[in-house]
């Protein structure tokens, strides 16, 4: 094995480990091979072997390995080797030479201080090995002191594969490398990852080529977070992830990977995620996804290279992907992305973990790169849960790009004088509805700001004034069902619409317990021109108003504060400005958010913490990151995981519970003023 560069070092080495064949024959003087005489019919550009398709191998990668059993083996790349082999595949293809990358290749994207900390790993004893296995178990890697000339075998051979292509020496090449690289960001090696392979090869193809857009499709079923952090402000990279994310909770876990994160400066809308909330995918859900976001937005960016970071992870059979990808699934995505870029095509080896599922899926892979069409697919139906996140994802990504339009349902502009948004007609609905059947009032407003958002969204039963118990309820409009006639026109199917209204269950439940009720929908109207001086707060703006002005002066000594969804916030709003007087009146505080982020108590106000702390229940889906967090646990009271993400249907299945921390907590206080 050749030793590995000191950071120093450029790499001017000999010609054999620069250009590293693996046993590929060379011409010397004594036997070069007799020179053929070529035909004078034969036109020159008919070459006896004019390759259309490369690949990248050598064996020496596989010198990377751990003294205990570890999915990241070496055998990965073999398994892929073989099966290419010995199906035919790699007589059709012409073998590209692969050496190291560069130093100065990886400081395209990587620090100085990563590139020192990888190339050390040569110097490594078994003892330090196994000093330093904690550390590196952390960072989910296995080090051994072939690491670094291995990990710069894999970056140099996905950047002689690209540049091949790149060149015209071939349309189409496949780079079977290890260690994957996509994990590794710029200052950190994690992941299995030490170089970022994918992204170091784009830098150099633009660097060195006349290819200067590039199309990164990473469907390793983990996130490429190292990639998209290389390119996050760069719009000539354009980076597209389909991955298992279960909110944030899935490796590499973090808020990185969700479908806001799109993106900064120049390059707003360069990263497109596409977050799978659930384990279980299959070509039915993939497929869709290309169909209705990443083809729209690949043919749209037009790009000159497409590079696909191919981890075969979500492969069925694969245990940590735990989804069901087949070797037909991959070829058609595959399929697709040959149609971009005129057919100039990188694939580069990620993930996969499982030998036989890594093997058959590069396999149907790599004949589709041959010329192969893709296997026929049975009928295919994607799942709700792919359906309803293609559609975010759509919504999302149609503020940056016009191939996408999820909402053509904006009331054209001759309309607009006879037209009346949902939100006003579903507002006038539940005016009448609260007082036909609870007796509820409208509650005036004086502030000009608060009336032009928040005209006719609050009421209030009848009894709000005398009652010693009130339940305030903060939330949104409940969830409109729609059906449409079709996708072309937003028609509504108005038979199979309907309005989900999470309230009734609790204003019901209230009224037969005796309890008095505020009623608060802190949904602002939209293009409201007034505005409030000291915030842009609307929704704790109005909490505060209604506290400040209603809720103070009535009798009410027992309060229960509810958040919903957005009404969270509205409500911890309040409770933060008004910090004595509700710990004085509050008697509990229920929060059911869904997976937005809980609204907590400020760390520097240590009664208010304690207070909230043994006066409130949390609501969240059993997926929350916020479980994960034992610091964050530590600032709510109890907290109570549900299996149900959708904030609808959470509180609908969270009411007895709800209903039962209430009672609880005004029993609590009503004997403590006894006893006093």
């Amino acid at each position: 094995m050749a030793p590995s560069p000191t950071p120093t070092q450029h790499q001017n080495v000999s010609g054999e480990d620069r250009m590293d064949v693996d046993g590929q024959g060379r011409a010397t003087a004594n036997n070069s091979p007799a020179r053929q005489i070529r035909s004078s019919s034969l036109p020159a550009t008919f070459r006896e072997k004019a390759y259309q398709v490369g690949y990248v191998y050598s064996n020496k990668m596989m010198s990377h390995s751990c003294a205990h059993d570890h999915c990241e083996q070496p055998e990965r790349i073999s398994r892929i080797f073989d099966i290419l082999n010995q199906n035919g595949c790699l007589e059709k293809m012409k073998k590209l030479p692969i050496r190291r990358v560069l130093r100065e290749e990886a400081l395209l994207v990587h620090s100085q201080a990563l590139w020192d900390k990888v190339v050390a790993l040569h110097s490594l004893t078994d003892q330090d090995i196994a000093d330093s296995e904690a550390y590196y178990n952390d960072l989910s890697l296995y080090v051994h002191p072939s690491t670094p000339y291995a990990a710069q075998l894999s970056a140099g051979g996905v950047i002689e594969a690209s540049m091949a292509v790149a060149r015209g020496e071939v349309k189409k090449a496949f780079a079977i490398v290890r260690p994957p690289g996509h994990h590794a960001e710029p200052d950190e090696h994690m992941g299995f990852c030490f170089f970022n392979n994918v992204s170091i090869a784009a830098k150099v193809v633009q660097l060195r080529s006349t290819l200067k857009k590039i199309l990164i499709l990473d469907w390793d079923v983990h996130h490429g977070n190292g990639t998209q952090r290389a390119f996050y402000d760069d719009p000539s990279v354009l980076y597209i992830s389909l991955h298992r994310y279960e909110g944030g909770n899935f490796y590499p876990n973090g808020p990185f990977g969700s479908m806001t994160s799109c993106g900064e400066g120049p390059g707003l809308g360069f990263s497109v995620n596409i977050p799978w909330p659930e384990k279980g995918m299959g070509d039915a859900d993939y497929l869709l996804a290309f169909q209705k976001v990443v083809m729209p937005i690949a043919m749209e960016f037009s790009p000159d290279l497409v590079i696909i970071s191919a981890g075969f992870d979500a492969a069925e059979g694969d245990d940590l992907g735990e989804c069901h990808v087949s070797p037909a699934g991959y070829a058609h995505m595959t399929h697709m992305l040959s149609s971009l870029a005129g057919g100039k095509l990188v694939v580069a080896l990620e993930g996969g973990y499982c030998l036989d599922a890594i093997a058959a899926s590069a396999l149907a892979v790599t004949r589709v790169v041959l010329g192969e069409m893709p296997p026929q697919l049975p009928p295919l139906t994607a799942s709700e849960a792919a359906t309803e996140t293609i559609w975010q994802v759509s919504m999302e990504q149609s503020k940056y790009w016009k191939n996408l339009d999820p909402k053509a349902c904006e009331p054209m502009e001759e309309l607009e004088q006879i037209a009346i948004s949902l939100p006003e007609l579903l507002k006038a609905h539940r005016q009448d509805y609260l007082y036909r059947t609870h007796g509820m009032l409208e509650v005036p407003l004086m502030n000009a700001a608060l009336i032009e958002r928040f005209d006719a969204q609050v009421a209030c039963t009848p009894d709000i004034l005398d009652n010693d118990v009130l339940i305030v309820f903060a939330h949104e409009f409940g969830n409109l069902s729609v059906e449409l006639d079709s996708t072309m026109y937003c028609n509504v199917r108005q038979e199979h619409s309907y309005l989900v209204d999470c309230s009734k269950q609790l204003l019901t439940w209230a009224k037969a317990e005796g309890y008095a009720v505020l009623d608060v929908n802190v949904f602002p109207k939209p293009n409201a021109k007034s505005k409030l001086k000291h915030t842009d707060d609307y929704g704790g703006a109005v909490m505060v108003y209604l506290w400040d002005n209603y809720i103070q002066l009535t009798n009410a000594r027992r309060v229960v504060l509810v958040g919903h969804g957005p009404g969270c916030d509205a409500v911890m709003s309040m409770i933060q400005q008004r910090t004595t007087s509700v710990m004085r009146l509050v008697r509990g505080v229920v929060q059911v958010v869904g997976l937005r982020t809980i609204p907590a108590t400020p760390k520097n106000n240590i009664p208010l913490r304690e207070w909230y702390f043994n006066n409130s229940t949390v609501i969240v889906p059993s997926t929350h990151p916020m479980l994960t967090d034992s610091k964050m646990l530590k600032r709510h009271g109890s907290v109570f995981r549900m299996d149900e993400e959708k904030p609808i249907k959470l509180i609908i299945r969270a009411m007895p519970g709800i209903q039962t921390f209430i009672q609880q907590q005004l029993a609590a206080n009503t004997e403590g003023a006894a006893k006093a």
